[in-house]
């Protein structure tokens, strides 16, 4: 089991983050926030496939107004998700001059390098942090390379070119990310916010860059993390990249609240970064959404169509079912169901799981092997062999977990 890293807990909206918490999945709308109706879509589209927080661009005083009428209208069709304001340059004058906009959101992100510099930039973080105490709100101090705040950076890697034995580049930017963020906590902390209302993330666009600055976040603050592979892509590679880096850190016990960032593609919807979230988090036995299901890849042993078809069905019959199912049956998500298309893996994986059917391969005699808790219950034949095992597994979740 993995032992997660102790934090403070931040709580936003209803939702409860660190030491112990589910890890909270996030997503970001890409809707003109000024564009009310199209971004109370989005965020509804969202919620429904499972984000628990949702973040809007607010960018100019347009997005500000509409941010209070986004909320309301999200309330009043029963949506009452927590909306993070995502602000850069001028987050400062929008929440100094939209108060109710300020009131409206549940939580702030700043990025501190994109305030400006000096002490104008120490100022505008203050501005928005006070406001934040003001209204009791929770913020993400949200550390990116790409915005890294240059200032510190030059400075570090001047001192660093001093050293009799200067440390690599990279490490140079690793450190420079996290002392950014906790620096920054820091002054938080003293103008009064307290640890509960502070999250910090250091993003980075390459796996291997985001898993060490994340690791020397964790080993010097025990604030709560975002996680996340900024610019990640998109396709394969997108979803391939933010896994494999957020599985390490999660692995390790890092990491209280996720996002994957996908660049969107052609006739996939925005909620496709929740599908993946929560793939990721379900695969590592971190958090459980639906049963899960094992089923072959196919070979020439198999039946491809047969295996194609029926493995879709059966997904499909459970995606379906599942509103249902999870009000009716406590502790159904977590069942395991094999699909299997032969008999050299087909027995002794559908034996494994909770409830499992093995198809009929090529050149196998045409029946359908049905098995519950480790044993063979029923042989199907025909065409309807699969509604049958349908109602074999509506009949099975009935009896668990009523």
């Amino acid at each position: 089991m993995i032992q997660r890293r102790e934090t403070s807990v931040v709580k936003t909206g209803s939702v409860l983050m660190g030491s112990g918490n589910p890890i909270v999945i996030q997503s970001m709308t890409n809707t003109p926030t000024a564009d009310i109706e199209a971004t109370v879509n989005q965020v509804k589209e969202l919620v429904l496939a499972g984000s628990e927080l949702v973040r809007i661009t607010v960018n100019d005083q347009a997005a500000m107004r509409a941010v209070p009428v986004i909320v309301a209208r999200l309330k009043k069709a029963g949506v009452d998700v927590p909306i993070i304001g995502d602000f850069h340059y001028n987050g400062h004058t929008l929440l100094s001059q939209f108060p109710e906009g300020a009131k409206a959101l549940s939580k702030y992100r700043i990025n501190p390098g994109n305030l400006g510099k000096g002490t104008k930039k120490d100022d505008h973080f203050a501005t928005m942090i006070k406001i934040a105490i003001k209204y009791e709100k929770p913020v993400r101090i949200g550390i990116n390379w790409g915005s890294l705040d240059q200032e510190l950076f030059f400075d570090m890697q001047e001192k660093n070119n001093q050293l009799a034995a200067p440390k690599d580049i990279k490490e140079v930017v690793y450190e420079a990310m996290v002392k950014s963020a906790l620096d920054n906590a820091k002054y938080a902390e003293e103008l009064g916010l307290g640890r509960d209302k502070i999250v910090l993330s250091v993003k980075m666009s390459e796996v291997q860059d985001m898993i060490k600055a994340y690791q020397l976040l964790a080993q010097k603050c025990g604030y709560v993390l975002h996680l996340g592979l900024t610019e990640a892509g998109g396709s394969v590679k997108g979803v391939v990249a933010s896994s494999a880096a957020l599985a390490v850190l999660l692995q390790a016990g890092i990491g209280d609240t996720i996002r994957i960032s996908l660049t969107p593609e052609p006739g996939v919807g925005r909620d496709h970064e929740i599908k993946v979230c929560k793939a990721l988090l379900q695969s590592m036995g971190l958090r459980y959404f639906m049963p899960n299901i094992v089923s072959c890849p196919g070979c020439g042993r198999t039946d491809s169509s047969l295996l194609n078809d029926v493995a879709s069905q059966v997904r499909g019959y459970i995606e379906e079912q599942m509103p249902s199912w999870k009000k009716q049956y406590v502790g159904v998500e977590r069942l395991n169901i094999a699909v299997m298309g032969c008999v050299v893996n087909g027995p002794g994986e559908s034996k494994h799981a909770d409830i499992g059917i093995c198809i009929p391969g090529r050149m196998e005699e045409p029946i359908y092997n049905i098995y519950q808790n480790g044993a063979l219950t029923n042989k199907l034949k025909g065409q309807l062999a699969i509604n049958e095992f349908l109602a074999i597994l509506d009949e099975y979740i009935k009896n668990r977990f009523s």
